[in-house]
């Protein structure tokens, strides 16, 4: 009888089978870190330091100290956890150093029965998972992306910052029962800015304020002098003066912003030449203006990064592809199909299964602002007579608004992870073929429902 056959429960010790006592090693040489915000504690293999667990502080310093103690290991590979933002300074330091940093997610790292949870062991748990090759580091693009990606939030915060101080202005208005939002839709238009200059100035004469009026506006003179008719008091003339200059100031940075953000679009690897190649199609959808765009021509700059018009896109604006490029790069070989890429953004179904059963089945609660701008998109086609605006409203009557968004979200991810690796331009489904295929799959349903029962289905007679 052959020895490999004999089970380990035979009674002969010398016929058992041997089980691996270890897991191979796949690099020796990582390092393991738990990142704070008052010290990092850091582990390395313990047969390269005489104390192989050491602390280190948080100031420059400290990282200097830290990377030759790290190159006096002998260590090529740095595993990070953080549950912050600490780890950013260092790990854009280490990266600069040399090293190859990853950074792990914290939820994976739950600490396991038996093990206490202090930075102390946590730092060197990362180093064994990290050398067993256990850990999978998260998605960070390039330095370049990574500075395009930090100019894009902060001109975010700056928009929701302009935003405020509007809202400050309509409740100073408010106040002195001047309803000009009543009169005009965007009191920071032509016409509202232009009347609210003039009442800083001190004009309080409604008919004169009146004649301010742009052609464009639908209500008349009569009817924005009704509507400037008010109680004129001083603190709240003081409130809304303070705002106004305060919008005017958020919007000179947001200009300042917006030539940083061309410098670093200049300077990004060009797939093109807008100049030379075809040029760029009339922008389909809404001519709509965005105000809170940046006040540069962002679609050649965007054609030329990425080599195909992601703008024809239904749902795609030229800020929405920005904030995807500033979130996700312009190379998407990391993911190795839209499968991966609608996972990694948690817009896809997690199924969990356990014993025969399911246990979950839906989507990951994922931080991603470019999930978060599929999204958006995904939700500007509510009303669109497109596919994907009709893919959206048929989902909202089954399962309302939310998955309705995200089901939609998905298929525009697909839609750009599919322009984007293999350079094709955008192919809409006709929208009458999409409604017709539909139906021929619902009706194919219900035959073969009804054959189960026995019963045949013809259609009925007119």
């Amino acid at each position: 009888m052959n020895k490999n056959n004999v089970k380990c429960g035979s009674g002969k010790s010398s016929d058992k089978m041997r089980v691996a006592s270890e897991i191979t090693k796949i690099n020796p040489d990582v390092a393991g870190m738990d990142l704070g915000s008052e010290e990092h504690w850091v582990c390395v293999p313990s047969d390269r330091a005489d104390k192989n667990v050491q602390r280190f502080g948080v100031f420059t310093e400290d990282f200097r100290k830290l990377a030759a103690f790290l190159r006096a290991s002998r260590i090529s590979s740095v595993a990070m956890e953080s549950t912050g933002v600490y780890w950013i300074p260092l790990y854009e330091f280490l990266d600069k150093e040399g090293f190859e940093v990853v950074l792990v997610n914290a939820r994976h790292l739950k600490s396991v029965a038996g093990r206490p949870k202090t930075d102390v062991y946590d730092c060197q748990w990362i180093q064994r998972l990290h050398s067993y090759g256990l850990l999978q580091g998260s998605f960070r693009p390039s330095d370049k992306i990574c500075e395009l990606r930090g100019l894009t939030r902060h001109r975010a915060e700056l928009v929701v910052e302009a935003g405020t101080k509007i809202q400050h202005m309509q409740k100073a208005l408010q106040q002195m029962n001047i309803r000009l939002d009543k009169a005009v839709s965007d009191i920071t238009g032509k016409t509202g800015t232009q009347i609210i200059e003039r009442i800083i100035a001190g004009d309080r004469n409604p008919k004169e304020l009146a004649k301010l009026r742009d052609s464009r506006v639908h209500a008349s003179e009569n009817e924005i002098a009704e509507a400037l008719d008010g109680n004129y008091r001083r603190e709240h003339l003081f409130a809304l003066k303070q705002s106004y200059e305060s919008m005017c100031f958020i919007h000179e940075q947001m200009e300042a912003c917006d030539e940083e953000i061309k410098k670093v679009l200049d300077v990004l690897d060009k797939k093109l030449d807008s100049t030379k190649a075809s040029p760029l199609q009339p922008r389909k959808g809404s001519k709509r203006s965005n105000k809170n765009q940046p006040h540069f021509e962002l679609r050649p700059a965007l054609y030329e990064i990425y080599g195909v018009d992601l703008t024809q896109a239904d749902g795609f604006q030229a800020a929405t592809v920005l904030s995807l490029l500033s979130e996700l790069g312009p190379d998407l070989s990391k993911f190795r199909s839209g499968k991966y890429f609608t996972s990694f953004l948690g817009l896809c179904v997690n199924k969990e299964i356990s014993g025969g059963k399911i246990l979950t089945n839906k989507t990951r609660k994922v931080q991603s602002r470019a999930a978060k701008a599929f999204r958006m998109a995904a939700q500007s086609l509510k009303e669109s007579n497109c596919y994907l605006g009709r893919f959206y409203r048929r989902i909202k009557i089954k399962a309302g608004a939310p998955k309705a968004i995200t089901a939609t979200a998905r298929k525009l991810a697909v839609i750009f992870y599919n322009m984007v690796t293999r350079k094709e331009e955008y192919k809409p489904i006709d929208p009458d073929a999409f409604d017709k295929k539909y139906q021929e799959r619902i009706l194919k349903s219900l035959k073969k429902r009804a054959q189960s029962m026995g019963f045949d289905l013809v259609p009925a007679e007119v």
